[in-house]
């Protein structure tokens, strides 16, 4: 049993640093790291305009990593933070017109990574896999979460 533990965990680490060698070789010329995509992605085709936190708990990331990689992508010129019309304390995470120009390359750029992934698959087979992998995802922030532990926060 601790094998085929070893085993899941293994294989998904696997994807996951092949996976962050492909985004940022990718993404090289956008002068986007493989740490800064998720959060651009999840503006572009989420939701824009959110506040900082929320798009840490939309994520599951740590406000930290969050403000870091919102600054990266603000001095690229992707994003802008502009303060709430309703709360002068808040700053809202906007999308640019540079961002936007470019959403359709970086759409390829992640189809063309879950082309790699999927490869050999069949239809039912790519949808049974999702449903799988966000239900390992789920029991993970069910873990994180429980007790209230935002310790990670």
């Amino acid at each position: 049993m601790a094998n085929k533990q070893y085993s899941i965990s293994k294989h998904v680490s696997i994807i996951h640093r092949f996976g962050q060698i492909y985004f940022d070789d990718q993404f090289k010329q956008y002068n986007i790291g493989s740490g800064q995509y998720i959060f651009l992605f999840h503006l572009l085709f989420e939701e824009d305009g959110l506040r900082q936190e929320d798009l840490s708990n939309a994520l599951n990331i740590d406000k930290g990593t969050t403000a870091r990689a919102v600054k990266k992508l603000e001095t690229a010129g992707y994003v802008v933070r502009r303060i709430d019309e309703n709360d002068y304390r808040v700053n809202r995470v906007y999308v640019t017109d540079k961002a936007t120009a470019i959403k359709k390359d970086l759409q390829k750029i992640i189809r063309n990574w879950t082309n790699i992934i999927e490869d050999g698959f069949t239809k039912e087979e790519k949808q049974i896999n999702m449903q799988l992998i966000e239900r390992m995802a789920n029991n993970v922030i069910v873990y994180r979460n429980r007790d209230g532990d935002d310790s990670h926060s």
